[in-house]
């Protein structure tokens, strides 16, 4: 689908088969010092939210159904902007509309230069884009909406602005903000009457004596990590904060994420304190003890990282609560889920069953459908399952279970390595209420790393990737071989992983991309790797990062035991083709000379291909003869494969996510897509203009 560029009031088609699409809100700050916060809204029939779940912005990052959310904000020397990815498929029929806005904390949208709405599809292409140019005093601004017309979305430039920042413009589309003072619960003086009990048969007492609360700081959040089952109704109560009913739209300022250094350390092997101590972790019941409360008590005391996991569910947006071991009679017997997660938001109170596994612990057919009993017969909403075994696509679940005892209640499944993302992502991106929030964030990140907290990330290929990989080398593999859909099914995860591992460090969702038809089948997602597989004898996934110059292609050959990662982007369309490889050098000052540099030409089939020191030294080397003309580039740098299936020296698993990250550190992230000069004005208009304008001489006194 062409790019069409929208004025105010316009509207456009997008292509019939659009499924998703991500909006971009921009505008030109290259330091990043202006902090413009997108917003959407699920609107109704009558142009009104159903609920105040309908608004999603930076206290709640996605809609209830998942099909709506804040993909977070990046800033280069292009601009800054920010990201909403909509799912066009996954909304409700109920609504017909997603408002597009954006608001300031400080300022007006007035004051910015070079604001502009875009929305691309589901390759990345721009499809639609909007330039405002008559922003004035709005604190809050409806950039545009993407709409149902019939069977398919359309896409229109609205441009209408609220001096009354987010709270006006949300109360507008009939949200119920709550403009009362937030207040801080009081911080109540524990005593030693207050604490629970010593229960030495208890095995969670020792967990809760690694997050014992101290109350020397007035911060609320210390006194919440208490677990509400072992403090008094009235210490609870008083420690949650009072509010009214309604969204709080006011921005809570993210404290800088600075865990405590420590200075006085008499020698290098002094270790600091653990607040989640991995000392005496035995057997493997006791490691997914640990690991479970460590995580459900962090869920309570860090509310931004709560939520973000608890979004992941379908939970509204509300104080998170944590339980461990909760009984439930199913039948004749009693059951123990590791734990249970509540959401309370006004009258509806959101409630899941959370089953954990650690270490090489797997998740069992007979024990995922008793839970599903139990939260079925107790009414509850979702079974969370959370393991080491990461899926290949959000929303498939390892375990096939009977699909009758889904009516009523879903199924999530949540990896450790998905924890981790999201405790890292919380701590260095979204920002934390406090400086001690960051640091009990700090510590779960730390537990979580150390081998013996059992919450292991994505390393090992498996029991059939050396007999595969050895008969790829004899020339005998074959797609028919039993062996060969294990090492499919392992690299899909692979790839899963190193797109969360890449999104935790760029603070942006890194998505995998792929044909619409191997997207929503598992089946023929393993079968097309199995062909490829047996057939070149290579793996190979194409992701995807927010505002980067294009795609980026991942191609592990097992023939020649490389690693190859790219990038394609087109070249200018205007200059000579000198000056076409000279804008593409000039950004790869950083850039390894062992890249290789693939240049396509216009109305020919062949290429050509020089190593990067080759094209600095002389330009020319990529250039058949003076006619031809250079339409695009691909870029390729390529790194010995690991063999081992598992480890770190030696594995395939280290040499694929390292590859990834070095090609991108070096590569990618300088490289910019051409764009094309503004146009200019005919001398003679230029000129009779300059010579008549009368040019105010404005005096600016010395505090500016």
């Amino acid at each position: 689908m062409a790019e069409t560029a929208l004025t105010k009031g316009a509207n456009c088609a997008l292509a019939a088969e659009t499924t998703d699409v991500r909006v971009v809100v921009a505008w030109n700050d290259t330091e990043g010092g202006v902090d413009v916060d997108a917003s959407a809204l699920l609107l109704g029939d009558q142009g009104r939210v159903r609920s105040d779940d309908d608004l999603v912005f930076f206290n709640q990052p996605a809609s209830a159904d998942g099909a709506v959310r804040l993909l977070g904000r990046t800033t280069d020397d292009a601009g800054s902007r920010e990201l909403v990815g909509i799912q066009l498929h996954a909304l409700p029929e109920d609504v017909s509309a997603v408002a597009i806005t954006a608001s300031l904390s400080d300022g007006a949208f007035g004051s910015l230069d070079g604001l502009h709405l875009r929305v691309l599809d589901e390759e990345g292409t721009v499809v639609v884009h909007y330039e405002i140019t008559d922003a004035t005093t709005e604190t809050a601004f409806l950039f545009g909406e993407v709409y149902r017309r019939g069977d398919g979305w359309k896409v229109r430039a609205v441009g209408q602005g609220w001096d009354t920042g987010l709270a006006g413009l949300a109360a507008h589309f009939g949200v119920s903000v709550d403009q009362e003072p937030e207040t801080e619960p009081e911080a109540l003086p524990l005593t030693h009457d207050d604490l629970p009990d010593a229960a030495p048969t208890d095995d969670a007492d020792e967990l809760v004596d690694v997050v014992e609360p101290t109350t020397t700081s007035a911060q609320p959040v210390v006194a919440s990590a208490v677990i509400d089952d072992d403090a008094t109704d009235d210490v609870a109560a008083a420690l949650r904060p009072r509010r009214s009913s309604g969204v709080r739209t006011s921005k809570r300022a993210a404290a800088p994420v600075q865990p405590p250094r420590l200075r006085l350390a008499g020698a290098e092997t002094w270790q600091a304190a653990r607040l989640f101590s991995i000392s005496g972790v035995g057997t493997a019941e006791e490691q997914e003890k640990r690991a479970t409360s460590a995580l459900l008590a962090t869920m309570t005391a860090v509310p931004a990282f709560g939520r973000a996991l608890t979004s992941r569910f379908g939970a509204p947006a509300g104080a998170v609560e944590t339980y461990l071991e909760v009984p439930f009679t199913l039948g004749e017997s009693t059951v123990y889920p590791d734990g249970v997660l509540r959401v309370a938001r006004g009258a509806k109170r959101w409630t899941a069953l959370v089953e954990v596994k650690t270490g090489s612990g797997q998740l069992r057919r007979e024990q995922v459908e008793h839970y599903l009993d139990v939260a079925r017969q107790e009414g509850y909403d979702t079974l969370v399952t959370l393991s080491n075994d990461i899926a290949p696509q959000p929303g498939e679940h390892p375990v096939v279970v009977d699909r009758r005892k889904l009516r009523k209640v879903t199924i999530t499944h949540l990896s450790w390595a998905e924890v981790l993302h999201e405790a890292t992502f919380t701590l260095n991106h979204r920002g934390v209420g406090d400086a001690l929030q960051a640091w009990i964030l700090a510590e779960l990140i730390r537990y979580l790393e150390h081998p013996r907290s059992g919450a292991g990330t994505f390393d090992d290929m498996g029991p059939a990737w050396v007999p595969v990989r050895e008969a790829i080398h004899a020339g005998t593999l074959r797609a028919t071989d039993r062996k060969v859909p294990a090492v499919a099914d392992t690299w899909t995860r692979l790839v899963r992983q190193v797109c969360l591992r890449l999104g935790s460090d760029l603070g942006v969702t890194v998505t995998q991309s792929m044909p619409r038809r191997l997207a929503t089948d598992s089946a023929a997602r393993i079968q097309a790797i199995v062909g490829r597989l047996a057939a070149d004898g290579v793996l190979e996934a194409v992701l995807k990062v927010p505002q980067a110059a294009g795609p980026l292609t991942i191609t592990a050959d097992l023939r020649t035991s490389q690693v190859r990662i790219g990038i394609d982007l087109d070249a200018p369309q205007e200059g000579t083709a000198q000056r076409r490889i000279s804008w593409l050098v000039r950004q790869l000052k950083d850039a390894p000379d062992a890249v290789l540099v693939e240049a396509r030409f216009a109305g020919r089939p062949d290429t050509a291909c020089e190593r990067l020191a080759d094209v600095r030294a002389n330009a020319s080397v990529l250039l058949p003869d003076r006619s031809a003309e250079i339409t695009a580039f691909r870029l390729t740098l390529a790194s010995v494969m690991g063999t081992k299936r598992s480890g770190i020296r030696g594995a395939f698993v280290p040499s694929v996510t390292t590859a990834v990250e070095a090609f991108y550190s070096s590569v990618v992230q300088s490289l910019r897509p051409w764009q094309p000069a503004a146009p200019k004005l005919p001398e003679e208009v230029r000129a009779e203009a300059i010579d008549d304008v009368d040019i105010a001489d404005v005096n600016v006194d010395a505090d500016g």
